[in-house]
């Protein structure tokens, strides 16, 4: 079994639990949905990638034009199909993809999304680069990033005692970058970005940037 195949089957099998998990901070997301949408236009094409069973993609669906939502977990897409369709979204497209392997036109978005997805990825680094190419000139890359770097100790004990096992059963774990946001910064820096907004709600919490590509 290949790496992607291993970790389509770790979510696959978590994908019915995860959706049934509230919402860790309910002030904390409507902040980041609120901050997102004062960069959204109605006549915008999106990207969000590891979108998971959809509710970001879902939220924003009535501030643009069109949101293609990827994800390689099938169980996860089946989802948020579900969920769209009893809402009656009509311009979000779900379809299993990766990142990595996505073959798109430069400057074919005009924002993209990656929400607590890029510590899972071993290549975060190339990936942002991508986004960036993805992206028009004015173009905004939104990301909700653990950063594990920033409370190492404190982070990962209690992460791993959770998905340990379940991943031992599964055959495969996810990957996870310990990375710092300084580290993330760096990173989106290098490829190119401004940093537009930076906001971390607080010790050891997700780190929430918009980043801008110059137009």
């Amino acid at each position: 079994m290949t790496t992607m195949a291993q970790a389509s089957k770790f979510w696959d099998n978590i994908a019915d639990r995860y959706s049934k998990q509230p919402i860790a901070d309910e002030d904390v997301y409507k902040t980041k949905l609120r901050v997102a949408r004062g960069y959204l236009q109605p006549d915008m094409e999106i990207l969000e990638f590891g979108c998971g069973t959809g509710g970001t993609a879902i939220a924003h669906a009535a501030f643009a034009k069109h949101i293609q939502a990827i994800d390689f977990s099938e169980r996860m897409l089946e989802i948020a199909r579900t969920k769209a369709d009893a809402e009656d979204i009509a311009n979000v497209t779900f379809e299993k993809a990766d990142i990595t392997s996505l073959s798109v036109p430069d400057e074919t978005y005009d924002a993209v999304l990656g929400l607590s997805i890029l510590h899972l990825l071993k290549n975060k680094d190339e990936v942002i680069a991508k986004v960036f190419r993805m992206l028009k000139p004015g173009g905004v890359f939104v990301t909700s990033t653990t950063c594990l770097g920033d409370t190492m100790f404190k982070v990962i004990a209690p992460i791993f005692k959770v998905i340990s096992p379940i991943g031992k059963a599964l055959g495969a774990l996810p990957h996870l970058d310990v990375m710092t946001s300084k580290d993330l910064v760096r990173s989106l820096t290098a490829a190119g970005f401004k940093i537009d907004h930076h906001w971390q709600p607080g010790k050891g919490k997700d780190v929430f940037i918009v980043a801008k590509k110059a137009g």
